[in-house]
């Protein structure tokens, strides 16, 4: 029998990402437990990292770039993202330039401090974040004056359908389409609390397309877990846009993430199975 797996979970405080993060911490535990698995469950905290055989992140970004940093500093084994993919997909301005050098397009991109030099629209956000929070679409104006800095990004908008897809051990899941209207951006609102629908694209050439642009990204960016990478495939022109790699994607069993290996084929026993080192 398998030692005892220990989830650590976010602590609580009063941001939209604790509450995402703890609930899907909690819907793993959960289906965990009701296959008969012995999970206890610790909340994150510098100063009393878990020792557990066994350790599972499930974390925010922002507290996952702590956690990885501490865990691995003190010599403690978990699964999770490793620090170099997390540092460099967390950071979507070093992202955008280390898919670009592998042939993989992406849009134009500025640091704010630039971001006037594109044309508009454009797509403005944080250099370091998740979810989208902060997402906005500037169809004219200067950029506003909080991201205007090196800490802020600014992308040229590209219009087709967006699509997602995950990456778990080299092996790429069936590609999704989030049914949006072109234009419209992805928001964490969107992603959360108006959750468009998401369908296989049509389109058997596209969907391998997708798949290993997926697969080489992944790799570029040291991808060494579970990821998911989004795209936009521009129809006018057939163009296949990287937008970014979420080294530490939500991984629960309602997820984009296990809808797009589902899709696939693959199980969620299986799924789980890889996210633990058990396959």
């Amino acid at each position: 029998m398998s030692s005892p797996l220990t989830v650590l979970i976010e602590p609580w405080r009063v941001h939209p990402l604790a509450w995402l993060h703890r609930a899907e911490a909690r819907a793993i535990v959960a289906e965990l437990r009701a296959a008969g698995r012995s999970v206890e469950v610790q909340t994150f905290a510098v100063e009393a990292l878990p020792r557990a055989a066994r350790i599972l992140l499930r974390l925010s970004d922002p507290v996952m770039v702590d956690a990885v940093h501490a865990l691995a500093t003190a010599g403690v084994a978990y699964r999770g993202p490793g620090a170099t993919a997390l540092a460099c997909c967390y950071d979507k301005w070093r992202a955008v330039h280390t898919v670009r050098a592998a042939g993989i397009d992406c849009p134009e991109t500025r640091l704010g401090v630039e971001g006037d030099a594109l044309a508009r629209p454009v797509v403005v956000k944080p250099r370091r974040g998740s979810d989208s929070l902060g997402l906005r679409v500037l169809r004219a104006g200067p950029v506003p004056a909080r991201f205007r800095n090196e800490g802020g990004l600014v992308q040229t908008q590209v219009f087709g359908a967006e699509l997602t897809v995950s990456v778990i051990d080299g092996v790429a899941g069936h590609p999704l389409r989030l049914e949006l209207p072109e234009g419209v951006p992805y928001t964490f609102l969107r992603k959360y609390l108006r959750r468009p629908k998401r369908t296989p694209p049509g389109d058997p050439r596209l969907a391998a397309r997708v798949q290993q642009s997926a697969l080489a990204a992944a790799s570029r960016l040291g991808v060494d877990w579970a990821a998911r990478v989004d795209f936009i495939h521009e129809r006018a022109t057939d163009r296949l846009v990287f937008l970014e790699c979420d080294a530490a994607p939500l991984v629960g069993p309602a997820s984009a993430f296990a809808a797009s290996l589902a899709a696939a084929g693959m199980a969620r026993g299986e799924q789980l199975a890889r996210l633990l080192d058990e396959a």
